[in-house]
């Protein structure tokens, strides 16, 4: 049995193409049961990583191992643990759904009634039941993407690496990802997620790091990275330019941002409960009415634009 609490870790890890520094370091821990989201703007080096860690990349430089396995030494017990969803999907549009889950199967060296039977269990869990005997080239997007990760569970492995799964799904099935990946964290899977929709590490993960550049530059859980990044925002709105011009001279120096064609100011709480309490005060006796009232938490889209200064969404 490992010994470690961690199921991944990766120390001083390096990748290079040619002069090209793709890592520059990274290291990662992730706790057996648990999720780690990584995430990242465009060329951080989430794929890399990801595909390190599935030993379906070589590295430059430092150390990893998954299940007490060395990455490098011991790929073969390293891939019997693991199962990888990358950013498409890897079935065989030509063979129906269950054709591929019980051809997966059979490479696992499952018998030929067993991988019927774990297939017939995938079709299940996955709601793919209805269309097991379609050719996977008639599924829609969101099916194939099921199909993709029960294909890759067809071993039932402890650790699962999943590469953008939700990439090109409309909200709908993406929800449903969602659910499944968050079962499959319920049943005791250890997983790493990467994706480009800061909701899916904000709802799904149990740590997030932030890469960038080939570093990380960021880590914690959702709350903790929240609260790196600043306090609550009260957003008041007003009816009348008069009531608006004479909020941002009554409120002074506690306006942070003010928006004339909304009639609007923003004003940062140090305090929540108690700003909140002083504003309104302030407003009573001056006899100003607002027509909206909003109190607004740091999001992860804040703390990715402030600590890498880039767009929240990309590929690499």
């Amino acid at each position: 049995m490992p010994q470690s609490k961690f199921a991944i870790e990766a120390k001083n890890l390096r990748k290079s193409y040619g002069k090209h520094e793709v890592l520059r370091g990274i290291s990662l821990k992730v706790e057996r049961g648990t999720m780690l989201a990584l995430l990242g703007p465009n060329g951080a080096g989430k794929t890399t990583t990801v595909r390190i860690l599935s030993t379906l990349l070589g590295f430059d430089g430092g150390t990893v191992s998954v299940e007490g396995y060395d990455v490098k030494k011991q790929a073969d017990e390293v891939r019997s643990v693991i199962g990888l969803t990358g950013q498409s999907a890897a079935v065989d549009e030509m063979l129906t759904g269950r054709e591929n889950l019980v051809m997966m199967g059979r490479l696992y060296h499952l018998t030929a009634v067993s991988a019927k039977a774990r297939a017939q269990e995938l079709l299940e869990e996955f709601d793919l039941v209805e269309a097991a005997n379609r050719p996977a080239k008639t599924y829609s997007g969101g099916m194939r993407r099921r199909l993709d990760l029960a294909v890759s569970l067809i071993a039932t492995p402890p650790i699962i690496f999943l590469d953008e799964p939700t990439t090109g799904l409309d909200p709908r099935s993406r929800i449903a990802m969602w659910e499944i990946i968050n079962k499959l964290k319920q049943d005791g899977a250890t997983i790493l997620l990467t994706t480009q929709y800061l909701e899916e590490a904000d709802q799904l993960a149990d740590k997030i790091i932030v890469i960038d550049g080939g570093k990380v530059i960021a880590e914690g859980t959702a709350k903790e990275l929240k609260g790196k990044v600043g306090h609550d925002r009260l957003e008041l709105t007003f009816g009348s330019a008069a009531a608006y011009k004479k909020a941002v001279d009554v409120l002074g120096k506690s306006v942070q941002e003010t928006n004339k064609d909304d009639k609007s100011v923003t004003i940062i709480l140090k305090d929540t409960n108690a700003d909140v309490r002083k504003v309104l005060d302030i407003l009573q006796k001056n006899k100003l009415r607002f027509d909206s009232m909003a109190v607004h938490k740091p999001t992860l889209d804040d703390v990715f634009l402030s600590i890498t200064g880039k767009t929240k969404k990309g590929k690499n």
